[in-house]
């Protein structure tokens, strides 16, 4: 089975720069996991939104390759049957002319 999670949209602190540490910005996560569906061992998608806000949220992650690490551990953690993860994280307003992201996959 493959689980997943398309322009999750948060307002969360995140980034180097003064206004960034001071106010929130729009972020869109993007997720894509692979793993072996069998009767007990799903993978709740509702879980994984609330445990993304929170990582985001309470971290306040400066880079987002942090941010993108801190989100791949809470998952994995939280459910370590899933064999293959893809992430991306979205900020579209920070420049004006464009979007940024960066983007990350694991195979466990």
């Amino acid at each position: 089975m493959t689980i997943h999670i398309e322009a999750l949209t948060l307002d969360v602190i995140i980034g180097l720069l003064d206004f960034e540490r001071e106010r929130t910005q729009r972020v869109i996560i993007d997720m894509k996991g692979s793993y072996r569906y069998e009767s007990e061992n799903f993978v709740d998608y509702a879980d994984i939104v609330l445990l993304i806000e929170e990582e985001l949220k309470e971290k306040r992650y400066e880079l987002l390759e942090e941010a993108l690490l801190g989100l791949q551990n809470v998952i994995c953690t939280a459910y370590p049957q899933i064999k293959t993860l893809s992430l991306k994280i979205t900020k579209p307003d920070i420049l004006d002319k464009c979007h940024v992201a960066l983007s990350q996959q694991w195979t466990f």
